[in-house]
Parts: C-alpha cells; structure tokens; sequence
C-alpha cells in the first residue's frame, strides 16, 4: 500500500484490534494500534445529561506506543463499557491517569476538548487541558491534531492550533478521518 504504518483508532472500542494487527503485518506495514475514546470532563459515574449541567464528553485519540500501552488500551476501553458508559463509553481524567503509561495522545478532530475550547475563543482554556495531558502522559507523547475535510470550523481552528503549537513548542500532526476505504462502505456506517 506504500505506507510504512498505519494506525486504526475506532470509536469507543477495540474490535477491529487483532484483524487489523493481521492484516498490516501480510502487507508488511506496521500496525499501530489506538482507539478515539469518549473522555468526559466530569467523573466517568456522572449519569447527569451535558443538557442539564452535567459534563460535556469529547474525543481523545490515544495510540499504543509499546505492550503496556496496548494493555492500558485494553484496560481503559473495557473500564469506559462497565464504568462509565452513558450513551457512549466513556473515560476520565482519572483513568487516564491510572493507565497513561505506554500511551500516545493526539487532541482529536473538532470534537476533541483543545479544539473544541480554541473554538470557544478561550485559548487559556485549551492551554490547561493540553498541559494536563502532557503532564499525565509526558510532553513528548502528546501531538496536537489538525485535519482538513474541507469544513469550515477546520479552517477556522488550524490557525488556532498553530498558534498554540508554537507557544507550548507541542509537536502537531495532520490527520484523515477515515471511516471507510470505498464509497460502497458508507453503508456500513
């Protein structure tokens, strides 16, 4: 396929895990393993709706970067099912604390909590959550994400993003948000 890795990072869960793992090794490319968890701002028990003051919940990509960060993966998408699912499985900020080691984090599309904060005009805001995730999981292990699927709050929040990128020195990576590979697969979604 000419790419030398490939990473799948589906919703909520890992199913797709080991078909994929399979799959990148027959091809010879690298598999990289992660999942876009649903990370909430409150308490992974809070049952309360974002609608009536409850906590808002966004996405997080978080990749393996070696066996303890594919067992932490596997631990924090199982706890999101039995701990805190409500509407959608979903983490904290404790968990992540708990089982951050081996794991890479990039902030996600516009759903993620940096991007969803630049967009809400409050920078500083963004500058704390990205802090946090570098101080959980290591400076060094924390990208901001960029995509461009030519919608319009993405071209608004890219600038946004390279500005926070060269005041905090964090690296940034540009991303595709795949959910498919052919346009016959659309139904599947």
């Amino acid at each position: 396929c000419g790419m030398p890795a490939l990473a799948l990072t589906d919703h909520g869960a890992m199913h797709g895990a080991i078909e994929f793992y399979k799959a990148c090794h027959a091809q010879g490319v690298k598999p990289i393993l992660g999942c876009e968890v649903y990370i909430t701002t409150g308490s992974r028990h809070d049952r309360t709706p974002a609608s009536a003051g409850g906590p808002a919940t966004h996405h997080l990509v978080l990749l393996a970067r070696d066996k303890t960060g594919y067992r932490n993966l596997m631990k924090l998408t199982s706890k999101a099912y039995l701990e805190g699912f409500y509407y959608r499985p979903r983490i904290d900020r404790e968990l992540l604390e708990e089982h951050g080691d081996g794991l890479i984090a990039l902030t996600a599309c516009l759903k993620g909590e940096v991007p969803s904060a630049l967009l809400a005009g409050k920078e500083d805001k963004a500058l704390e959550i990205l802090g946090f995730y570098q101080e959980i999981l290591g400076r060094e292990n924390v990208y901001l994400e960029v995509q461009d699927h030519d919608i319009d709050e993405e071209r608004r929040v890219v600038p946004l993003i390279r500005r926070l990128a060269e005041r905090t020195g964090t690296k940034v990576v540009a991303t595709n948000d795949c959910h498919y590979m052919t346009r016959d697969h659309a139904e599947s979604q």
